[in-house]
C-alpha cells in the first residue's frame, strides 16, 4: 500500500468524553441536529457514564485530525425490556468531510467488540428518521428494530435498534 493512502487510515483512542477534541465534535453533531430537528440531542448525558467499566468512549482520528466518535453506556434498567444486559450506543458521529470512508462502520464494530468484552449482551440505540445513513448503517451491521426506550420514547421521528453480541 502507498504510504498517502497508510497515513489516511482510522486510528481509534479510547478517550474520556469531555477530552476536548469529543467536545468540537459533539459541538458539531449538535449543529447538525440543530438543522436536521430543529434544536439539539437534548437527551440527558453524563460523562462519567462513558467511563469504564459501565462504559466506553472512541475518538477517531485520521492524520492527527479527529473526525468521528462514538461511546457506549451500560443500561442496567433496559436488562428486562430487551432480554439481556445492555449498553447504549450513544454520540456516533463521524465529520462532514470523513464520510462515506467506512469510519462509522469501524467506529461501530470497536463499540461492539468493547461492550462485548464489559460483559453486555445487547447494544441498544435510538436514531431519528431524519438521519437515513445512520439506519442503512445500522441495519447493514444486523441491528433489528426494537421497544422503544429513553428520552425520545414517545417521539414519532425516533427509531430504535438492537442487535444482539
Amino acid at each position: 500500500m502507498p504510504p498517502a493512502a497508510a497515513s489516511r487510515e482510522l486510528r481509534l483512542d479510547r478517550v474520556d468524553f469531555l477530552d476536548p477534541r469529543v467536545q468540537r465534535l459533539v459541538e458539531e453533531v449538535q449543529a447538525h441536529y440543530a438543522v436536521i430537528y430543529g434544536g439539539p440531542d437534548d437527551s440527558p448525558v453524563d460523562a462519567d457514564e462513558f467511563a469504564p467499566p459501565r462504559g466506553c468512549f472512541l475518538l477517531g482520528s485520521v492524520d492527527g485530525e479527529p473526525v468521528a466518535m462514538g461511546g457506549w453506556r451500560m443500561r442496567p434498567e433496559l436488562t428486562d425490556v430487551v432480554g439481556g444486559r445492555s449498553a447504549e450506543v450513544k454520540r456516533m458521529y463521524v465529520a462532514d468531510g470523513a464520510r462515506r470512508q467506512g469510519h462509522a462502520r469501524r467506529v461501530l464494530g470497536a463499540l461492539e467488540q468493547t461492550a462485548r468484552e464489559a460483559g453486555a449482551e445487547l447494544l441498544v440505540l435510538e436514531t431519528g428518521t431524519m438521519q437515513p445513513e445512520a439506519i442503512a448503517l445500522y441495519e447493514a451491521s444486523g441491528y433489528a428494530p426494537t421497544v422503544a426506550f429513553g428520552h425520545y420514547a414517545d417521539s414519532e421521528l425516533s427509531r430504535y435498534f438492537a442487535k444482539r453480541l
